[in-house]
C-alpha cells in the first residue's frame, strides 16, 4: 500500500528503499573521496609508497607533487570515463545489472589497491579501475533516484571514511589502510546484491517490449498490489505516458551534435550546465576534502584527522539544510549568495594564511580552520545539492540524457585537473591559492545572475518555454508562470491543491481551468 503521496502520486516502501539504495552509490563516491586525504598522512603508507631520506623513519618520508597528484587524481580520470560509459551501460542492461556490474568493477579496483606493497603505481591503478565504477554508478544512480538523495549520500560517506581513518590510523603496519580502503567492498556488495532485489526501472521495461514488467514494476514502487494493477488509473496513466514518451524519443532521436545548437537554446543550455558543474569544482571544495589533512597539518595543527571530521561533519549535517534551502529559496538566490558567501571565507582563509605563518601561531591556525568550516557550511547549503538539482531540471527532453552527460564529464575533468595540480600549485603559492577559489566562487555567482533561469517549481516542460520566451530574462525569470497562471506562486498554490486529489485525472489543469472559468464568470 502506497505510505503517502508526493504531487498527487503514491510512494510506497518499495520507491524509498530503493531511493535508499541505490543512494549507496553516491555513498560509494563520497567514502573513496574522503578516504585519501588521511590515508596519505598514515605511516605505513608513507613508509611503502613514498620516498625517505631515512629508510624506515616515517616523519622523514614524503610524496614528490607528480605522485601525489597522481595517487589522488587517477580516481578522477576513471570517474569521467565511467560517467560517459554509465549511461549506453545502463541502457543495454538495464539499471539494475548495470549497477551491479559496476559494483564488482568498483571491488576489483579495490582488490588491486589493497594487495599494493611497495608500488604505488598499483595503487594509483586501482583508484583509477575503482572511478571506473565509481563514474558509472554517477550515471547510472540518478536514472532511479533523487538528486539531493544521492548528495547527500555523498557526504554521509565522505564523513565516515574519515571516522574510519582516525579508528585505525594506529593500527599496526598496513592495516592502517588496507582496513579503510578494504572495507568500502562491503558498501559496494551491498548495493551491488540489494539493487537485484527491487524492481527494474519501467521506462527502461517499456523501451525494451516489456510493457507488463513495467506495469508490474511501477505498482510495486507506488504501492498498489499487482491485481490492481492493471484497472488501477495512476498506473494506466503512467504506463501511457510512459510508452508515450519512448514513442517520441524514437521518433526524435538526437545525437550529440543536437546539443550544441542553437534553436531552442540548446547550446546556450548545454554551454551552461557545463559552466555550472565546472564551477562547482572550482568553489575549492575538494581542495579541503581531497587535501584537507595535509593543509592542517601545515598550519600547524597537532591532529589534522579531528579537523578532517569536523568539516565532514558539517559537509553532512549542511546538506539536510540546504536540501531545504534549495526547496525554499529556489535555484537562483542559494546559488548567488552562497558564491558570495564561499568567497569571503576563503578570502580570510588565504589572507590569514599568507599574513602570518600560521605553524608558529596557533591562533591563525584556528582562524583558517573556522573560515575553512564556515566555507563549508555555505558550499554544503547552496552549490553542493543545487546543481546536481539543476543539472536534472534545466534541459529539453529530446536531448536531455547527453547535456547531463556532457555536464557531469566536465565536473570529472576539472576534479582530475585540481586534484591534480593542486600540489604543484600549493607548492608554488601556498595558501594564497585560497584567493584563486574566491575568485572562481564570485565568478559562479556571476555566472548565475547573468545566465541562469529560476526553474524551481516548474515541469520540464515549462522550464523549456521559459529558455525560449523572449520577454523573461535570467533576473525575470523568478516572476514568470506558464501561460494561464497569474504568477508562479500561483502555479505552486494550484499545485498543493492538486494532491489532495491522487486519483483525478489532470488535476492541476482542472484547477487552472476552473479558476479562469470563474475569472471570466466575475469580468461578465
Amino acid at each position: 500500500m502506497a505510505l503517502f503521496y508526493v504531487q498527487g502520486l503514491p510512494i510506497g516502501w518499495v520507491a524509498i528503499m530503493l531511493a535508499l539504495l541505490a543512494s549507496m552509490g553516491g555513498f560509494i563516491f563520497g567514502y573513496d573521496t574522503g578516504q585519501i586525504s588521511d590515508i596519505l598522512l598514515m605511516d605505513d603508507f608513507l613508509l611503502r609508497f613514498a620516498t625517505c631520506s631515512t629508510p624506515g623513519v616515517a616523519s622523514t618520508c614524503s610524496f614528490s607533487v607528480v605522485r601525489e597528484g597522481l595517487i589522488v587524481s587517477l580516481l578522477s580520470i576513471g570517474t569521467l570515463v565511467g560517467a560517459l560509459a554509465g549511461a549506453p551501460t545502463a541502457d543495454y542492461l538495464g539499471r539494475r545489472y548495470a549497477m551491479s556490474v559496476e559494483c564488482v568493477v568498483f571491488i576489483i579496483g579495490v582488490i588491486v589497491q589493497i594487495s599494493a606493497a611497495t608500488v604505488w603505481q598499483q595503487f594509483a591503478v586501482g583508484r583509477f579501475i575503482s572511478g571506473l565504477g565509481v563514474g558509472s554508478l554517477s550515471a547510472a544512480v540518478p536514472m532511479v533516484n533523487f538528486s539531493a538523495t544521492y548528495q547527500l549520500f555523498i557526504t554521509f560517506g565522505i564523513l565516515v571514511a574519515y571516522c574510519i581513518s582516525i579508528g585505525t590510523r594506529n593500527v599496526t603496519e598496513s592495516g592502517s589502510w588496507r582496513i579503510v580502503v578494504g572495507i568500502s567492498i562491503l558498501w559496494a556488495l551491498i548495493l551491488g546484491i540489494g539493487i537485484l532485489f527491487m524492481p527494474e526501472s519501467p521506462r527502461w521495461l517499456a523501451k525494451h517490449g516489456y510493457p507488463e514488467k513495467a506495469q508490474d514494476s511501477l505498482a510495486r514502487t507506488r504501492g498498489i498490489p499487482a491485481h490492481e494493477a492493471a484497472e488501477h488509473f495512476i498506473i494506466r496513466r503512467e504506463i501511457e505516458e510512459i510508452k508515450s514518451n519512448v514513442e517520441y524519443e524514437l521518433k526524435v532521436k538526437s545525437g550529440w551534435i543536437d546539443c550544441f545548437k542553437p534553436k531552442n537554446k540548446t547550446l546556450y543550455r548545454t554551454l551552461l550546465g557545463m559552466a555550472l558543474q565546472s564551477l562547482q569544482q572550482l568553489t575549492g571544495a575538494n581542495y579541503f576534502f581531497y587535501y584537507g589533512a595535509t593543509v592542517f597539518q601545515t598550519v600547524g595543527i597537532a591532529d589534522p584527522f579531528v579537523i578532517q571530521i569536523i568539516l565532514g561533519a558539517v559537509n553532512f549535517f549542511c546538506t539536510f539544510g540546504g536540501m531545504y534551502v534549495m526547496e525554499k529559496f529556489g535555484r537562483r538566490r542559494p546559488l548567488i549568495w552562497g558564491g558570495i558567501w564561499q568567497s569571503a571565507w576563503l578570502f580570510v582563509f588565504a589572507s590569514a594564511g599568507t599574513a602570518v605563518d600560521p605553524t608558529g601561531n596557533p591562533a591563525i591556525g584556528k582562524l583558517m580552520i573556522v573560515s575553512a568550516c564556515l566555507f563549508i557550511f555555505g558550499y554544503a547549503m547552496t552549490w553542493a545539492p543545487g546543481v546536481w538539482i539543476l543539472i536534472g531540471e534545466t534541459f529539453p527532453t529530446s536531448t536531455r540524457a547527453k547535456q547531463g552527460a556532457l555536464s557531469t564529464a566536465a565536473n570529472w575533468t576539472w576534479n582530475f585537473l585540481l586534484a591534480f595540480f593542486t600540489p604543484f600549485i600549493s607548492s608554488a603559492i601556498h595558501y594564497r591559492y585560497g584567493y584563486v577559489f574566491a575568485a572562481c566562487n564570485l565568478t559562479g555567482a556571476i555566472v548565475v545572475y547573468l545566465f541562469l533561469y529560476e526553474s524551481s517549481d516548474l515541469s520540464l516542460e515549462s522550464v523549456n518555454m521559459m529558455y525560449v520566451d523572449p520577454n523573461c530574462k535570467p533576473w525575470t525569470s523568478r516572476k514568470w508562470a506558464p501561460p494561464g497562471f497569474a504568477s508562479r506562486q500561483d502555479l505552486i498554490e494550484q499545485a498543493r491543491s492538486a494532491e489532495h486529489k491522487p486519483y483525478s485525472s489532470g488535476a492541476i489543469e482542472e484547477a487552472r481551468i476552473e479558476k479562469n472559468s470563474s475569472s471570466s464568470a466575475e469580468g461578465a
